[in-house]
């Protein structure tokens, strides 16, 4: 479930941005020069009108401007780079959902098949949202066992699906937060918590995962094997 942001100190906002700095610069070979554009190009403009006589109010709006400037270069491209490491990562639909701002309730992976293919179920104003990952026939399927299942509690409550991914008819990782930003707020807070406590007591019993057992997950004859008696 996606939590109200708390309040964290200067250092650690700074420690913070500098991670992301770091993951950025590693990710995204056009981050650094991008960056040092919108450093150089505000202070240049800054010294630039300083010269023709705009006096030293230019600096600190100079200062302003540049730090803005570098800011929104930081969060769209390691927003960029974030998206490109999701992509075809299991269960990366549902961190990023978890991640975004707002009341999201998140069940990562609440159907699921021995081939890791998910069905990921979210609780919000617009209702409720399921999210499949895997091969799409097989999620395709998954996803209709869950809206039967779900159907049963869930009430008037409007209910969406998607599968994630890059095919036709499909939803991809980078337009998740779109997606769920345009969705009606159809509910009410006090009706998510209503239905995110429904969905809780169906949800108690966890599924087994359906399909066939991989081979590499499977127990060797030997544990069955019982001992003869001496």
């Amino acid at each position: 479930m996606a939590k109200p942001e708390e309040k964290v100190s200067f250092g650690t906002r700074l420690k913070q941005i500098g991670q992301v700095f770091a993951f950025t610069a590693k990710q995204d070979k056009w981050f650094v020069p991008l960056l040092i554009a919108a450093v150089l190009i505000p202070l240049a403009l800054t010294v630039l009108f300083f010269l023709l006589g705009f006096g030293w109010i230019v600096f600190p709006l100079g200062v302003m401007i540049t730090l803005l400037a570098a800011l929104i270069v930081l969060n769209l491209r390691s927003n960029a780079a974030m998206m490109n490491v999701a992509e075809g990562q299991p269960g990366a639909a549902a961190q990023i959902v978890e991640n975004m701002r707002g009341d999201w309730r998140v069940r990562a992976a609440a159907s699921s098949t021995t081939q890791f293919d998910m069905v990921h179920v979210v609780v919000g104003r617009p209702g409720v949202i399921l999210l499949g990952e895997g091969q799409p026939q097989r999620v395709r399927t998954l996803l209709g066992q869950e809206k039967r299942r779900l159907s049963k509690v869930i009430g008037k409550a409007p209910m969406y699906d998607y599968v994630v991914g890059q095919g036709e008819g499909e939803l991809s990782v980078r337009k998740l937060r779109t997606t769920f930003m345009r969705l009606p707020r159809n509910l009410t807070g006090k009706d998510v918590n209503a239905l995110d406590k429904r969905l809780s007591a169906l949800m108690a019993r966890p599924q087994m995962p359906k399909g066939a057992i991989p081979k590499n997950m499977r127990p060797s004859k030997g544990q069955f094997r019982q001992q003869r008696p001496r």
